[in-house]
């Protein structure tokens, strides 16, 4: 049986591809702050076929520690790690405080580069064939405004995953991401920061943007585990933003605006 570790396994995303790769016979792990979600997530999965540890991806020492104990559980095999977990605060960068800039980075990128680093070994070890996967984003195509510092740590993450993928050639590892747009997760609930009053939620649906189904982004990680292509784009969105950001970057230029009239309360 062939084994993934999904990290943001609580819920969104994280939770959906769980169900996906555990209805296909695979043994799954969880790792979430979200000790609750994870519980939710491993009722929703075949009876013995899943493991969850709890997991700051901050912490490299949390990251050893899971994999190992995973690993145990999955009878010393690991095939894919999964580095999905997250967090999006959004508004201008002036409107955001040091504490949320520093958050969005520690998460969002050194907890990827803290999750390849652990993973290394154990997909070295069951290679070739294994992979790492990553959550980018279509925010990774083209700078996004009021998105500035998640913008950016998601392009850290598509520059990680092409780098990683020559680095790790040789060892027959795969490094994937997937790129998906809005989705409708825990992750776009609350507002945007901690000046703002209007939840993210409303800013995409006023904007008039679509949401990408959460069980296509599963679906695209599943793809992604099993395809060539380093990164999977997601939904008619991100599609469109890939081809924009190539011929038409100034149409995304507007869309950015847009979205941030929006959340001004500006028509």
């Amino acid at each position: 049986m062939k084994s993934i570790f999904i990290t943001g396994g609580g819920s969104g995303i994280g939770r959906a591809t769980a169900q996906l790769f555990g209805a296909r016979g695979w043994f799954v792990g969880l790792g979430d702050i979200n000790e609750a979600g994870m519980a939710e997530t491993a009722a929703l999965l075949p009876a013995g076929a899943s493991f969850a540890h709890r997991l700051d991806v901050r912490s490299p020492e949390d990251w050893a520690s899971a994999l190992e104990a995973f690993a145990r559980a999955a009878g010393g095999r690991i095939d894919v790690v999964f580095n999905n977990a997250g967090i999006a605060h959004g508004g201008a960068l002036t409107e955001l405080s040091e504490s949320e800039i520093d958050q969005l980075i520690a998460v969002n990128f050194r907890g990827v580069i803290n999750g390849a680093r652990a993973a290394y070994p154990w997909l070295q070890q069951s290679a070739p064939g294994s992979c790492l996967l990553n959550t980018c984003s279509a925010s990774a195509l083209y700078g996004t405004g009021g998105l500035a510092t998640y913008s950016a740590t998601k392009f850290a993450v598509r520059a990680i995953t092409e780098a990683l993928d020559t680095e790790w050639q040789d060892d027959a590892i795969a490094v994937r991401s997937i790129m998906p747009s809005f989705i409708d997760t825990p992750l776009l609930a609350g507002p945007a920061n901690a000046s703002s009053n209007m939840q993210k939620r409303d800013v995409v649906t006023a904007a008039g943007l679509e949401f990408t189904p959460v069980e296509s982004v599963a679906e695209a990680a599943w793809q992604a585990v099993h395809g060539a292509r380093t990164h999977t784009l997601v939904g008619k969105t991100a599609r469109q933003m890939a081809l924009a950001a190539k011929w038409a970057p100034g149409y995304l230029k507007t869309r950015a605006r847009k979205l941030m009239k929006v959340r001004l309360g500006q028509s």
